[in-house]
């Protein structure tokens, strides 16, 4: 787990891919000029368009080469900070992870400071005065990086105005969130099949003394290890109890977790339990599926505040959380306790599908008062997922969702010809939900008329 939260953040820095690149540029130059040690002698002769170049036009290609890469490294980089800011300030601080860990945005930076080291390494080769040594290989190469280049140049500028694109961005998410949800929950339920545990668990021995586990730095808690705490718990013979899960913050020596027992916790629990868990500044959607919800729930928000007031953005924020939705309603997220030979071990803190939904809709819908477009666009989001879902729990869970929005929209919006429009999607929906609540062909109980 910890090496795998090292890669990924590794390959979200702006530095690692670019740093490959660079070292890749200094084997590749000393490799070219090995090649012309090698073959050098008589080709100026035998080629003499191709490698017939006196010592100082070699000097000046590779200088005019070096020169214009520096600069336009400084380009690239100063449009990368501009796109940063202006995602930052136009949608929301929390995408601004998913420009920088952009492969495109890293590999355009790492070959232009790659050519640039390139003939710098080059150009130091090349003696003039006593035995002269022109590696005209190495300055051919360094040539046709310079084209190579070019081609990135125009390619960067289209990719990073693709990149700032409201519909890029959400699909970037949507896709990094998809992933999360296949790592995190990959077994799916089979028709009918429920996951949670009801209210009849009067078996389990519940421990009537807890002592805290206290946090050895504070930050956000990037993954956990379950396996690890479940380890600990079978090892210790006791009960383990979460008190923060994956995406929450923790503070320093506040209690991260709670075990049984009268006696406060010794220094090897307290170590075993804090190595469990990885956390750093932020959070990250890799391991935390809900991250990813919350950066488009931030973006709908966005789009919704009266600066901005983008009301088609927020809509197709609604559509990509429906396809994050629609994946999830089908996938055994899991049960919070686990046992050992029927002895309670470990009590999980972490997310839940009624978490995830209300994530997903709660603020916006809270935002959306009086705007028609988002909040039958909500309604069409809980149909699309009541399509897919047959968990009976959770077709209650969209079942009151769905109440809350049609609540939302009877107390905001005014004009009846709205009204009417909403009724009729409300119908259909609760044709699926709630059918007892359809009376006649256009009928609703009071529940769900607005």
């Amino acid at each position: 787990m910890r090496l795998r939260q090292f890669w990924i953040n590794l390959m979200a820095s702006l530095w690692f891919i670019p740093g490959i690149i660079v070292l890749g540029a200094i084997w590749l130059a000393i490799g070219m000029v090995g090649l012309d040690l090698y073959f050098k002698p008589g080709l100026s002769e035998t080629m003499p368009l191709i490698f017939g170049v006196g010592a100082e036009g070699s000097r000046s290609t590779l200088s005019t080469i070096a020169g214009s890469m520096s600069t336009i490294a400084g380009v690239v980089f100063s449009i990368t900070i501009v796109a940063l800011s202006l995602a930052s300030n136009q949608y929301s601080p929390r995408v601004l992870r998913n420009f920088m860990s952009d492969r495109m945005n890293q590999s355009v930076l790492g070959v232009f400071i790659g050519i640039y080291v390139y003939c710098l390494l080059v150009l130091r080769t090349i003696r003039e005065n006593g035995e002269e040594f022109i590696p005209t290989f190495a300055v051919l190469t360094g040539v046709v990086l310079a084209l190579v280049g070019m081609g990135f140049l125009i390619f960067f500028i289209h990719h990073i105005a693709a990149s700032i694109q409201a519909a890029h961005i959400l699909a970037s998410i949507s896709k990094e969130t998809l992933r999360a949800i296949e790592h995190a929950f990959p077994e799916t339920l089979a028709d009918g099949e429920d996951d949670t545990i009801d209210g009849d668990i009067g078996f389990i021995a519940w421990p009537t003394q807890w002592q805290p586990v206290p946090a050895r730095r504070s930050g956000y808690i990037q993954t956990v290890d379950i396996g690890a705490l479940f380890a600990a718990a079978k090892k210790g013979r006791m009960v383990i109890r979460m008190e923060r899960g994956t995406g929450e913050f923790v503070v320093e020596d506040t209690p991260l977790a709670l075990i049984d027992g009268p006696d406060a916790p010794d220094v090897g629990i307290i170590r075993r339990i804090n190595a469990a868990y990885r956390l750093d500044r932020q959070r990250t959607v890799e391991q935390d599926p809900a991250f990813g919800i919350r950066q488009l729930v931030d973006m709908a928000i966005k789009a919704l505040s009266p600066g901005i007031y983008d009301t088609t953005t927020a809509v197709m924020c609604t559509h990509y959380l429906t396809v994050i939705l629609v994946r999830l309603c089908r996938r055994r997220i899991g049960a919070p306790y686990r046992f050992e030979d029927g002895e309670l071990r470990l009590i999980i803190r972490g997310a839940s599908f009624e978490i995830l939904l209300g994530n997903a809709i709660n603020q916006i819908r809270s935002n959306a008062e009086g705007n028609v477009a988002v909040l039958t666009s909500l309604l069409h989001m809980l149909g699309a997922v009541a399509d897919m879902t047959t968990s009976k729990p959770r077709l209650e869970m969209l079942r009151d969702q769905a109440a809350a929005v049609v609540e939302t929209a009877r107390r905001s919006i005014p004009a009846e010809r709205d009204r009417a429009a909403v009724n009729s999607l409300t119908r259909r929906l609760v044709a699926m939900l709630d059918p007892e609540a359809v009376f006649g062909p256009a009928g609703l109980s009071a529940r769900w008329r607005i």
